[in-house]
């Protein structure tokens, strides 16, 4: 298996693995269930729009670099990758977070 070895996996969509890193997890360790179920769904949903340009902006999906990033339904965003048959989740939060993380990884 390729995945990543620090990674959940899910199963929760029909055309990729959606996995997580534990740098995701955190951002998401306190979030009440509302919010949670708000990331879930954009998780599915970045996986059905992946590779079908015409569904990247209803999420607003959009490339950042070797990264991409898709909001949820309270205008957060998600931070993944594609890596191999799995889109790989890495960070979550506002724009500004996102901006940081980025910064960071550089």
């Amino acid at each position: 298996d390729r995945a990543h070895p620090e990674c959940h996996q899910y199963h929760l969509a029909p055309r990729m693995r959606l996995a997580t890193l534990p740098s995701f997890r955190r951002c998401l360790k306190d979030l009440p269930d509302e919010r949670l179920a708000h990331v879930r769904d954009a998780m599915l949903r970045a996986d059905q729009a992946y590779g079908q340009p015409h569904l990247h902006s209803g999420i607003g999906m959009r490339r950042l670099g070797k990264h991409l990033e898709c909001r949820d339904a309270l205008d957060n965003r998600l931070v993944f990758r594609r890596d191999w048959d799995a889109l790989l989740f890495l960070f979550y939060g506002t724009h500004d977070e996102v901006k940081a993380f980025l910064r960071n990884r550089r």
